[in-house]
């Protein structure tokens, strides 16, 4: 191995800190979903096609796992880009990985009102209710979370 490739070796590239921090931030969320809505009989599959309901609509609960598949990857896609968005913006403002909670929770906030004020009306899944309380309450402050963990894992993205 040369100097060139053990340096980056001990330096990985932001890119993976940004990609491990997309599969924590998406994990993360399936498992809050799933916890919140199969005690209340919503099996994983249907959540995971629920998310692909955002490109296929309707359809996407007839599909199968076809739909499930789909929905997994946009859902690691998205909580990916959240976590590079938070990085790009960091690298013209360095504040937002100096003080990731401070920052990181109200990003997170932003990150909800976004998905269910823009992106979910925009898509084929339409715009969601906001009839349960304990959902939106719930989601919004796991959402939170999310910002600190995409602030966490820019941090460690920037550190290289």
């Amino acid at each position: 191995m040369n100097a060139i490739h053990a340096a980056q070796a001990d330096h990985p590239r932001p890119s993976r800190w940004l990609l491990l921090g997309g599969i924590a931030l998406g994990t993360l969320d399936l498992l809050f979903a799933w916890a919140f809505w199969m005690p209340q009989g919503v099996p994983p599959l249907r959540i995971l096609q629920s998310i692909a309901a955002g490109a296929f609509g309707d359809a996407s609960f007839t599909m199968g796992g076809t739909s499930m598949a789909l929905g997994a990857f946009f859902h690691y896609f998205i909580a990916t880009a959240m976590v590079a968005v938070y990085y790009a913006v960091s690298r013209i403002w360095p504040a937002l990985i100096r003080k990731p909670v401070l920052f990181g929770l109200p990003y997170g906030v932003v990150l909800y009102l976004a998905m269910n004020l823009v992106v979910l009306p925009l898509s084929a899944a339409g715009m969601p209710s906001f009839k349960n309380t304990a959902w939106v309450v719930s989601s919004v402050i796991m959402h939170a979370v999310f910002g600190v963990i995409c602030a966490l894992f820019s941090r460690r993205a920037a550190r290289g």
